[in-house]
């Protein structure tokens, strides 16, 4: 009886993420400038998701925790390690300019489409912090986007 549980728990953990992971992918890359980077970024949080998946799927909370694994990690070091990437264009270059806590808040907000309040959940933070942060790096990324050459 057990291993049919436990079977059923990684049959449903396997789907989930092969149903998510190349966004999630995108979003680790887009914070940190570095598929490398953004494979390992999201090794780890597919691994810490694992070990809770049971609690996670049962209150339906696996995509957001998730998520608030990739957002939290540690980016700053594969984006001082990289001159913007070759394959990234003018809005990725932008993006990876931005402090790192203005692009989470841009990328949690605008790309993937979160509230506010989501947004500083899953930031740790407060709502009027995640809304300035949000404010200042569209605000950045406009004026960088405006002095590229069309």
């Amino acid at each position: 009886m057990r291993s049919t549980s436990r079977e059923a728990r990684d049959a449903a953990y396997v789907e989930f993420v092969v149903a998510r992971q190349d966004r999630l992918r995108r979003l680790a890359f887009a914070l940190c400038g570095d598929w490398d980077r953004a494979d390992e970024i999201l090794g780890a949080a597919l691994t810490r998701l694992y070990v809770a998946w049971p609690r996670l799927e049962r209150e339906g909370i696996e995509e957001p925790f998730v998520r608030r694994q990739i957002v939290r990690a540690d980016v700053d070091r594969s984006v001082a390690d990289t001159d913007a990437p070759s394959e990234a264009g003018p809005l990725a270059q932008a993006l990876l300019a931005l402090p790192v806590k203005q692009r989470r808040a841009v990328l949690l907000r605008h790309w993937l489409g979160l509230s506010v309040e989501e947004t500083a959940e899953e930031l740790a933070i407060s709502r009027s912090a995640a809304q300035a942060q949000a404010e200042h790096g569209l605000a950045a990324l406009a004026e960088s986007l405006a002095r590229e050459p069309r």
